[in-house]
């Protein structure tokens, strides 16, 4: 009779058991490591929070003043639209049948769209920024310390002039941002643009913001008038060179008939055809159905011609409009502005930095979490080495 053996249960290891005890008394333990740490914890946290609260105090100040304008109205840039339009006929086209071509070549020059992307323009205008800071008696300052601190760290002529233009070019990339215009909405074609500049003070970003507005006025300003000018100009020329062909073309013209009167006149006196004769056709390359007398006279005639509009009449057209052009002129004594505003520069309540309270609140924390992190370095390094030994 076979024994029957009972199955064999292996004998697992037990996990052991979670020893809460144990963790109390390593939290115990951290808790005090920080205790008795707290000497370096509040000396990290109080250096940090002076030096913090020093370079808050010390640190430069920046304002920022700002302005928002739109696209202008008509009776803002109206005197300079009265400028253009003087010259409409000049550029409009008149034919003979009394109709009017009316150009849109000026149309541009007068659109309120273009003019106040002009000035845009022209305030971002890295150019224009440079001209009006090199002006600047606060940039020159900036400048001058930048040149005296750049002289001291170096020392070879040749590392001199390097870091100088490359600090210079630092300075005037960091002054170009405080300047700007930019788009509420830049979706929108329409949208008023914020215009601002960052100084030392308050009131110098006031008074640089408005300065420089008027400095970007006279740029568009000049420009506008130039532009205009500059159309005028252009015409003038093609209404020269028009009136210089049609004139060619008149003198020939008046030649070619003079000498074809003159063989009708030898083809007549040859025929004895001294008086006008019954028309012998349109198709007679030399027409003597005039007669000889008759003829004489035509070439006298055509001899004495000395003004060629008889020849040509699209010449009085072009002679009236150059005659326009000698009794107008621009008058740069105009006022006007390619933008308005929607809110005036106003001096700003509050400075962009340094931001005191936050500079302090964060500069203590990190001295506080760099205190803890020392502390606790330290206590893992003694653990360690308790547990070496």
């Amino acid at each position: 009779m076979k024994t029957q053996h009972s199955p064999q249960v292996k004998n697992f290891p037990q996990p052991p058991s979670f020893e809460l005890y144990n963790d109390e008394i390593d939290l115990k333990e951290l808790f005090m490591a920080l205790w008795k740490g707290k000497v370096t914890i509040i000396l990290c946290t109080v250096v940090f929070a002076i030096g913090a609260v020093i370079y808050a105090l010390t640190a430069q100040e920046w304002w920022s003043s700002k302005a928002k304008i739109m696209i202008p109205q008509v009776h803002n840039f109206s005197e300079y639209q009265e400028q253009v339009k003087q010259y409409q006929p000049i550029f409009d086209i008149y034919q003979d049948d009394g109709t009017v071509l009316v150009s849109d070549a000026l149309d541009s020059l007068v659109d309120s769209e273009v003019l106040f992307q002009n000035f845009i323009s022209a305030y971002n205008s890295s150019n224009n920024k440079k001209k009006f800071l090199d002006g600047n008696a606060e940039f020159q300052a900036f400048k001058a310390q930048l040149d005296t601190d750049t002289n001291t760290d170096t020392n070879t002529d040749t590392n001199t002039d390097i870091n100088k233009k490359e600090a210079t070019r630092k300075l005037y990339s960091g002054w170009f941002q405080k300047i700007s215009a930019v788009a509420t909405d830049k979706k929108s074609i329409m949208s008023p643009y914020s215009i601002r500049l960052q100084a030392t003070t308050k009131e110098s970003s006031y008074t640089l913001l408005n300065e420089y507005i008027t400095s970007v006025k006279s740029v568009v300003f000049n420009d506008a008038l130039n532009n205009l000018q500059a159309m005028v100009n252009g015409k003038r020329h093609e209404l020269r060179q028009q009136k210089t062909i049609l004139e060619t073309q008149a003198r020939n013209r008046l030649a070619v008939e003079i000498e074809r009167s003159q063989y009708a006149l030898d083809i007549a006196k040859a025929a004895e055809v001294n008086k006008p004769i019954q028309n012998m056709g349109s198709n007679e390359l030399f027409a003597i159905e005039l007669g000889a007398q008759a003829l004489n006279a035509k070439i006298k005639a055509l001899k004495s011609v000395k003004n060629l509009t008889v020849i040509e009449p699209r010449l009085q057209q072009i002679d009236a409009k150059l005659e326009m052009l000698k009794s107008m002129n621009i008058d740069r004594d105009i006022k006007f502005q390619t933008f308005r505003y929607l809110e005036n520069v106003e001096q700003p309540f509050s400075r962009d930095k340094p931001n005191r309270v936050s500079i302090v609140v964060f500069w203590t924390l990190l001295g506080g979490i760099l205190g803890v992190a020392i502390v606790l370095v330290r206590f893992a390094f003694r653990k360690e080495s308790e547990i070496d030994s």
